[in-house]
């Protein structure tokens, strides 16, 4: 039985490189054998790739988000392309809105957004997208600028209606530790209208922990609970979840299985 964890902030779970690479290795020996790295900004996106170089079961995917609005960096469409053509770049992002934050204006983040969708396009990725109390304009832009290649709602948070409105497009639906939350019904019933093809999970460490570690600093290694969570939401055995979960987030990532 084996994970694959669709979005860890290894670069924010800490900084030095051989404690990134425990954390890898940590993350196998709860068989969370694939991950893919996620970077807010170009800046960390070089960092992180650097250190992570070696680590042949991290694939990466690079993207300005929309905290860093105000400040893309010098040449960051051209750096965005040069980054795509690097071994294992798998997906544009985390790119989105975040209305929460009020990062920049809403015009700046929408520009920035669209910007990074056509690229996407042109480079032939997949989308990682970030939405926070911003669910309308985000759907409303994907309608017209979703990639040919679909994208993830990265740690979903809205109800199943807009899962519903959102299944019409070529769009995967990713949940995190906050999916192990009582109070989290929101969640619970949209996962009720998923097709299980769309379902992917990820441990958006080194947040959103599930509840059985509340307190704690979020970890990849921990992404099997929230696996066994959903396993018994779907009423599904646990290493059935998992080689679907597998095989979803490979299909999406265009990574062939070993």
């Amino acid at each position: 039985m084996q994970y694959f964890d669709t979005h860890a902030h290894i670069g924010l779970v800490c900084e030095d490189p051989i404690e990134q690479l425990m954390v890898i290795q940590e993350a196998r020996q709860a068989s969370v054998t694939r991950l893919v790295s996620i970077c807010n900004s170009l800046f960390d996106f070089v960092r992180v790739y650097e250190n992570l170089k070696s680590a042949l079961n991290v694939y990466h995917s690079v993207g300005v988000s929309p905290s860093e609005v105000k400040n893309p960096g010098k040449d960051w469409i051209q750096t965005i392309e040069a980054s795509a053509r690097l071994p294992r770049v798998v997906a544009l992002g985390e790119i989105g809105l975040d209305y929460y934050r009020k990062f920049g204006d809403k015009k700046s983040q929408i520009e920035l957004f669209i910007t990074q969708l056509d690229l996407a396009g042109k480079l032939n990725l997949p989308v990682i997208i970030h939405n926070r109390e911003a669910g309308k304009d985000v759907l409303d832009i994907l309608k017209d600028r979703l990639p040919p290649r679909g994208g993830i709602l990265h740690c979903y948070s809205e109800n199943a209606e807009y899962a519903k409105k959102a299944l019409d497009l070529n769009l995967y639906f990713s949940f995190a530790g906050n999916l192990t939350y009582r109070n989290a019904k929101n969640l619970h019933e949209t996962i009720d209208v998923l097709p299980t093809d769309r379902i992917l999970i990820e441990s958006e460490s080194p947040f959103m922990v599930p509840a059985d570690h509340r307190g704690k600093r979020n970890m990849p290694k921990y992404l099997p609970i929230t696996a066994r969570f959903l396993a018994e939401m779907l009423d599904m055995d646990d290493e059935e979840l998992a080689n679907l979960l597998w095989e979803n987030s490979n299909r999406f990532f265009g990574i062939a299985d070993e």
